[in-house]
């Protein structure tokens, strides 16, 4: 293909660019010298077309949010129906070879399906487990209604994977289940982890205001949903604050979901809001100072059929910025953090309580754990080669060779674009002594 070829990202859970996966898979691509679409939902204020750093984004309103099993039919036909429009709107200004869908849901095979007429190629990036989302949320069903719901999203994921030209999957255990319960040749399969941007994604000095007074700022980042586990978060900072009497130690929710809201009310009727900040939903800025400021992660998913196989973004990016975690013992958040983690065993609150105090206890552990999760990101999770598998997909679906990748950064000191002092990685010894040192003291 001597043109430069066309991909459409199609995305439902997260607008883009605050979806930081895709927004990654769209930067890679234009780098290697791709045409990039994207449809997703707007943010709240997001315009409903934007051309950014190379990338045509077109938005549409969300759909209110959904209650019971015929609120989330109507979520998803509408989004299907205001996509499939979008979709001929990106063609009418520029003809697309690849189209990408990414899940949940997994609907968006039957507009492929439409597109492969006109010979585009369908990717599948697989994000999400539909299945176990449903087993992990609701149980095992044991009535009609239930059984049908379960049969219709694996139905869906069949359908999804059948239609797909190529599969991408976010880790090793969802690369199985393409094989295995999806069908796919293994050559039709690649293993495209979210690995954090390295060279983006780098500590700065800490902001002592985000501490509020404590000693101590404990940190989780992520979506707030039923299967998240945050509301466990607040059962450890409880015991913390009044069981232990720690009331050094403050904790920052970062993110948003369906929970937010009986989050804060829980927070509230427990005592623990002079403890606890809820940020809400947060831009690449805040992340980079709360978790330049606090002193550990916290990775609170409790195990079921989703959590215990699906990568925890959060963890990799705690690594990313030097940062501690104290997680419990899953399959997938054990391949992503190594030995650079504490872990508990699934549901052991007490337990989790007690590691997590230890943790901030022990400089030196915190030193030793922050420097060898940086360095694990740097060598083993970055974005640079797993970028490379992606670009590899749609080289070889297009026959286009992409351009060479920018040379590595320079990961010395400075200031990064919003005027916070760059630690230097670089130097081991100022690591360590930044993972170390992170308190009020």
């Amino acid at each position: 293909m001597t043109h430069s070829p066309h991909v459409l990202i199609v995305v439902q859970n997260l607008p883009v660019p605050l979806d930081r996966r895709v927004w990654l898979e769209c930067r890679a691509l234009i780098a290697a010298g791709y045409e990039v679409s994207v449809i997703c939902p707007k943010g709240p204020g997001d315009p409903a077309y934007q051309h950014l750093d190379g990338v045509h984004i077109y938005k549409y309103a969300p759909p209110p949010q959904a209650e019971g099993a015929l609120g989330y039919a109507w979520e998803f036909l509408y989004c299907w129906v205001r996509t499939a429009l979008l979709s001929v709107k990106v063609r009418r200004r520029s003809r697309f070879d690849v189209l990408q869908a990414c899940n949940p849901p997994d609907t968006y095979w039957a507009l492929a399906l439409l597109w492969r007429l006109g010979g585009v190629r369908f990717v599948f990036d697989h994000h999400d487990l539909n299945p176990e989302v449903f087993l992990s949320r609701f149980g095992e069903p044991t009535g009609f209604a239930g059984k049908l719901q379960l049969r219709i999203l694996r139905w869906l994921e069949r359908r999804t994977f059948r239609t797909a030209h190529r599969v991408i999957s976010t880790n090793t255990s969802y690369q199985r289940i393409a094989w295995e319960r999806g069908g796919v040749p293994v050559e039709h399969t690649s293993v495209v982890r979210s690995g954090p941007d390295t060279s983006v994604m780098r500590p700065v000095e800490r902001v002592d205001d985000l501490r509020r007074g404590g000693k101590h700022l404990v940190a989780y980042l992520g979506i707030m949903g039923p299967q998240d586990g945050v509301d466990g978060v607040l059962e450890v900072a409880r015991r913390i604050v009044f069981d232990r009497g720690r009331t050094d130690v403050r904790f920052a929710l970062l993110g948003f979901g369906d929970c937010l809201e009986d989050l804060k009310k829980q927070s509230t009727s427990w005592g623990l809001d002079e403890y606890v900040e809820f940020t809400g939903r947060v831009g690449p800025e805040q992340i980079t100072r709360y978790l330049s400021t606090a002193s550990a992660g916290l990775g609170p998913d409790p195990l079921s059929p989703l959590n215990d196989v699906s990568t925890m973004n959060k963890t990799m990016e705690y690594m990313a910025y030097a940062l501690p975690v104290v997680s419990y013992r899953l399959t997938e958040t054990v391949v992503s953090a190594g030995d650079c983690a504490v872990y508990v065993e699934p549901g052991d609150v007490e337990g989790f309580t007690t590691a997590l105090l230890d943790l901030l206890d022990d400089a030196e552990r915190r030193a030793r754990l922050g420097s060898a999760g940086r360095r694990r990101c740097e060598a083993e999770l970055d974005w640079r080669p797993q970028a490379a598998n992606y670009l590899s997909v749609f080289d070889g679906l297009t026959g286009f060779v992409s351009n060479e990748p920018a040379p590595r950064p320079d990961l010395s000191g400075g200031e990064d674009q919003w005027g916070n002092k760059v630690i230097d990685i670089g130097d081991d010894a100022v690591l360590r002594a930044f993972a170390a040192d992170r308190t009020g003291e």
